[in-house]
């Protein structure tokens, strides 16, 4: 009924060759060219119209940016016989003509998704959305968690009570603290602290329990027992890896994967003068801090163990400790692309030739 309504004003769908689509929760905005570049189509939808709209069109290329429900559309669009390709909106930000409106925006996607030089985000398959949406969770109840210690710990040092940083220290040491002031702390304070540790630790649990589930998915997926091989890699490293990057050929090389990971210098030159920075923080910070964090772990392992002539010994010796593990976490993306692109194991006494 909607492509009925479509042609009877007198647009052939055949002419249509390439779809904008501006996301939202309920209303989405379409701009719709032909093969010339010549607007053929605009129009606005709700969500329970998409379906029928795009079952009913002629297979197409259809440009979305890479947000909130973007990866189920793109599944969905492309059952139906179309062509998606997901944008980072910071790339297509300067296609925007005018002020920034639904329809602006669904002319801008349109017209940077026909850029020979775009970068277009690889579509995620159900199952590495559910890994990383565990991680996610996870990440939320670790912060929720840190904030809660660190509230206990404030409201405690109110009334002179002081524990040192930890979380273990909180569950050891406040309990026997409120039962050594407890003629001096109010009955209701003392009521609030036992609720708040009660919290802590069912937020502790909960950490627990995600990280369980997460590690039996490492278990079952070879790709994530293949990274954690890797020195400085863990479940939790190797699966959101796994799970965010897919298929290795999306990048030409490993610097193009340290690059998505923000582990490059950023850099602003002119005038024929290099000038590098630090890095640049783009991608995703999560994998980026977990890959630093796991360098700390190897440089702290590596200050005693290793070798004179090792390239790590050296470059501590040369390098402050920050600047080495953000070196070594560029070197461990380069790698995890390396053994993902050619399905190899990882060897500690590999040699190129």
């Amino acid at each position: 009924m909607l492509v009925d309504n479509y042609l009877s004003k007198g647009v052939n769908q055949m002419k249509l060759t390439t779809i904008g689509i501006d996301l939202a929760k309920s209303v989405f905005q379409l701009h719709g060219v032909d093969v010339h570049g010549k607007t053929v189509l605009k129009k606005q939808l709700k969500r329970n119209q998409m379906a029928t709209f795009f079952a009913n069109l002629m297979p197409c290329l259809i440009g979305m940016e890479a947000c909130g429900s973007a990866h189920y559309w793109a599944r969905k669009l492309q059952t139906l016989g179309h062509t998606v390709k997901l944008m980072a909106p910071q790339f297509v930000k300067p296609y925007v003509k005018t002020n920034k409106h639904d329809v602006a925006d669904a002319e801008a996607i349109c017209e940077a998704v026909l850029r020979p030089n775009m970068r277009f985000v690889p579509i995620k398959e159900t199952e590495q959305q559910a890994v990383l949406a565990l991680h996610r969770a996870r990440q939320g109840m670790v912060k929720a968690r840190t904030a809660q210690a660190n509230q206990i710990r404030g409201l405690l040092s109110e009334f002179g009570l002081i524990v040192p940083q930890g979380i273990t220290y909180l569950h050891q040491r406040v309990p026997v603290l409120l039962e050594e002031a407890k003629d001096e702390l109010p009955g209701v304070f003392r009521e609030l602290v036992h609720r708040l540790l009660t919290h802590l630790k069912e937020l502790d649990r909960q950490v627990g329990e995600l990280e369980v589930q997460i590690q039996l998915w490492h278990r079952t997926n070879a790709t994530s027992r293949k990274l954690e091989a890797i020195p400085g890699i863990g479940p939790l490293t190797a699966s959101a890896l796994a799970a965010s990057i897919g298929n290795a050929k999306n990048f030409a090389n490993g610097r193009q994967l340290a690059a998505w990971l923000g582990l490059v210098p950023k850099q602003h030159s002119s005038g024929g003068k290099t000038n590098l920075q630090g890095i640049s923080k783009r991608g995703d910070p999560y994998l980026r801090t977990l890959l630093i964090h796991g360098a700390r772990a190897v440089i702290l392992r590596a200050e005693r163990n290793l070798k004179e002539d090792s390239w790590l010994r050296r470059l501590i010796g040369r390098c402050h400790k920050n600047v080495a593990a953000v070196a070594l976490a560029n070197k461990t993306a380069r790698i995890v692309w390396a053994l993902l692109l050619k399905d190899r194991e990882f060897r500690s006494d590999y040699a190129a030739a």
